[in-house]
């Protein structure tokens, strides 16, 4: 069969489409791009965001205009939460939640035309880190393992744990098994992701942490980059600060939530944390790792954000050493105790605060790249062009988007010396330093 896997959403949702592509490969069928017509397309969708659901209608939509013939399959968390409404929906034949992900291979085999079927588990009863696993990511230099699922903090705006269930971490044998599988398929950069990473190991017999996962992945080396994903601020302990400092593999960038730069709203969210200590934090990492590239989440428009609290959050973001913002508008999500708050900001002011919080995020990341003109940055190169210019790109170790050698293949994944030549809109330009890297 000729068979489409869209995804939508998180590098968690990503990481399951690819194992799904590898199985669904080797049972002997072949993927195809979503322009071309298809026999069966499985949309991997997210629920993160009404905006999120409306797209993954859409593309529910857009299937089966392509092809109303074929049977949609939709799974992930919009599939889990929703699954009447996604069944609902023109051509589907199959609604499947997060826990059936791994099954999908055999069971797209099994669709009967004209008849609908919705398997979708209890995923509060799901005790184990499962879900689809690739051995490569075709066409990638980076590959992304998840080795953390679900998640038990509840932030009151937040719907992933009806989606994705209670934090559970993948044990470190088969962490460890996978990551030999990416590094043996020619990877140079493994990405560790997770719902919430940085509580990795926290239900694990006996009970280990993300720290110790990152020294026996050092300790194997067969990796030659190690990022990390997404991790909370409570998470981000002296002792990774520390270990990053004199690691050989782990990179020096965070992606650390803040949501907001105002405490009563931090409060009305459930967040563990202030602003206080969200600035202690980041001081204390540039302070052990100067050249460390800091990213934050940013929400806007949560119910209570009047507009004092949100010119503290622009105030605050502002005096941090940040080198880009990820910036997101709340919104109203079924089951979430944020639905019960008074206070809703109405979509034209979330849209204002939005741009202007993007705005500064550009100054950030335009700021951050300029500090590294004339110096020398590691750079692993992809196996893409910029259209622009003709050069290949590629990502330093601190997160920094790097125009290197025109058109020059022998660079192709491998990790290199690249002295920063030229700086535009938070993207760095670069020769190739006399000496490199090739691990």
């Amino acid at each position: 069969m000729n068979v489409v896997v869209t995804t939508l959403g998180c590098k968690v949702n990503q990481c399951e489409s690819a194992g799904m592509i590898e199985a669904i490969v080797r049972r002997g069928h072949r993927i195809v791009p979503f322009h071309e017509t298809a026999d069966i397309y499985i949309i991997n969708t997210c629920t993160v965001t009404a905006k999120t659901d409306f797209q993954s209608r859409q593309l529910i939509r857009r299937a089966h205009r392509r092809n109303p013939q074929a049977a949609i399959v939709v799974t992930g968390c919009y599939a889990q939460v929703f699954p009447e409404a996604a069944a609902s929906l023109p051509g589907v034949a199959l609604v499947a939640g997060n826990p059936e992900k791994d099954e999908l291979p055999s069971i797209i085999e099994k669709i009967a035309r004209g008849k609908q079927e919705t398997l979708v588990s209890d995923i509060r009863v799901i005790i184990s880190c499962t879900g689809p696993s690739a051995a490569s990511f075709h066409g990638h230099t980076r590959a992304f393992l998840k080795v953390q699922d679900g998640c038990d903090a509840f932030c009151s705006y937040c719907i992933v744990p009806l989606a994705r269930g209670r934090s559970r971490s993948l044990p470190a044998k088969d962490v460890l098994e996978r990551a030999a599988l990416l590094a043996g398929a020619g990877h140079r950069e493994i990405v560790l992701t997770g719902v919430h990473l940085g509580v990795w190991g926290a239900d694990l017999e006996p009970k280990t942490d993300l720290l110790a996962l990152v020294r026996k992945i050092e300790q194997s080396g067969f990796v030659q980059r190690l990022r990390l994903s997404s991790i909370e601020p409570r998470e981000v302990s002296d002792e990774i600060i520390g270990h990053l400092r004199n690691s050989k593999i782990l990179c020096g960038h965070f992606h650390i939530p803040l949501q907001s730069g105002d405490d009563n709203v931090l409060n009305l969210m459930g967040r563990d944390y202030d602003t206080a200590f969200f600035g202690d934090l980041l001081k204390k990492i540039t302070d052990a790792l100067p050249d460390a590239a800091i990213g934050i989440d940013v929400m806007t428009g949560f119910p209570g954000e009047d507009d004092a609290a949100f010119e503290r959050t622009l105030g605050f973001v502002e005096s941090l050493p940040v080198a880009y913002l990820h910036v997101f508008p709340y919104s109203e999500r079924p089951g979430t105790a944020a639905l019960k708050l008074p206070g809703r900001v109405s979509g034209p002011v979330k849209s204002s605060r939005g741009e202007k919080l993007r705005s500064l995020g550009q100054k950030k990341r335009r700021a951050f790249a300029e500090r590294f003109l004339g110096k020398t940055l590691k750079v692993l190169v992809e196996d893409s062009m910029d259209r622009g210019t003709g050069m290949l790109k590629g990502f330093s170790r601190n997160y920094i988007p790097v125009l290197v050698g025109k058109g020059d293949p022998s660079l192709v994944n491998r990790e290199i010396d690249v002295v920063v030549i030229e700086t535009a809109d938070g993207r760095v330009i670069g020769r190739v330093s006399g000496e490199d890297h090739d691990g």
